[in-house]
């Protein structure tokens, strides 16, 4: 049984990483994770709303620590608006629970109302996305909230999706490409024998070619843009490099196959950076053609940046002439 008096554990991971940039880079990719998590059939035309994922949490001891949510958003849909809070968690714990209640409540809270000397609080739809599972894992949690008058105990559940329950066809089929970096987990128990056996290991790499192919196919039919479809290949780099660290035959196998040294996330912070030093430029000249000056500077040293940490021209081409989708 859990200790209440027990401290969650808050610390984050580079998954949680690659949770929150999927969700940021590419909100469209979590609807159908939700329609999957929690029965909805939301469309495109959905609403996504991301609320504020910093809480402060407070201890018996008095102590306090800051604590970020891996997802607090709100979705309108046809007129309704619906909360959810989403977690992502490498593997089932025992302080999961209160991890969740605790960041409910703050959810709820915040999104109170008050009217006539009335309190009304609506929690989120929880769920949580568990990395790893066994035959053990829950498909949902439930939390039971007792009050001081008999007979009118609340209870509300959590939901849990399990990344290694899904194939690859299944991630296809249903459209839950934000899993695919985290697809890797399907395939750690084998690490061993793959880094050993390169016959072993090249089943392996073919599902990673499957994947890759897969990507391709979307991206050519707008299903997914190009440069979701280099972030979702970027995150599963990523969190290769950290869950196979000790296996490199492994690591380097899959990352050759994603793209090898495909768009890190740091070019795109460049990008972003030459933007900005561009568009300040040139209002600190005051003149149309200052801007655009600052920008062209700003572009060409971007890409010798790029071009010194390796990234392909084909990349490269890309990266400049993305532009961002208007929400």
């Amino acid at each position: 049984m859990q200790n209440k008096n027990e401290k969650a554990n808050y610390s984050s991971t580079p998954y949680d990483d690659v949770f929150r940039t999927m969700l940021v880079e590419g909100k469209n990719l979590i609807i159908p994770l939700i329609n999957e998590t929690f029965g909805e059939n939301y469309t495109d035309e959905a609403e996504i709303i991301f609320n504020q994922n910093e809480h402060f949490v407070t201890f018996e001891d008095g102590s306090q620590v800051e604590v970020i949510t891996d997802s607090n958003f709100r979705i309108i849909y046809k007129g309704v608006t619906k909360y959810y809070h989403y977690e992502c968690q490498s593997n089932p714990d025992s302080t999961i629970l209160i991890r969740i209640f605790e960041y409910d409540t703050k959810i709820a809270i915040e999104n109170s109302v008050v009217e006539d000397n009335v309190m009304t609080i609506t929690f989120p739809n929880s769920a949580v996305l568990y990395l790893r599972a066994t035959s053990n894992t829950p498909d949902t949690m439930k939390v039971v909230i007792k009050v001081p008058r008999p007979g009118i105990d609340g209870e509300y559940y959590v939901k849990v999706v399990k990344a290694v329950s899904y194939s690859i066809d299944d991630i296809f089929e249903q459209k839950l490409w934000f899993l695919i970096p985290f697809h890797i987990f399907s395939y750690e128990k084998s690490f061993k024998s793959y880094e050993n056996n390169e016959t072993e290991r090249e089943n392996l790499i073919k599902e990673y070619e499957k994947i890759k192919i897969g990507l391709e196919k979307l991206a050519e039919e707008k299903a997914i843009s190009d440069f979701q479809k280099i972030m979702i290949l970027d995150m599963s780099k990523k969190v290769v490099d950290y869950i196979a660290e000790k296996y490199s035959n492994v690591k380097e196998g899959v990352k050759k196959i994603m793209g090898g040294q495909i768009l890190d996330f740091e070019a795109k912070r460049i990008r972003d950076d030459a933007r900005q030093e561009g568009r300040i430029e040139g209002r600190l000249e005051g003149r149309q053609e200052g801007r655009l000056e600052g920008m062209k500077d700003a572009k060409d040293e971007m890409i010798i940046a790029m071009r010194e940490n390796g990234i392909p021209e084909e990349q490269i081409k890309l990266i400049i002439s993305f532009k961002p989708t208007k929400n």
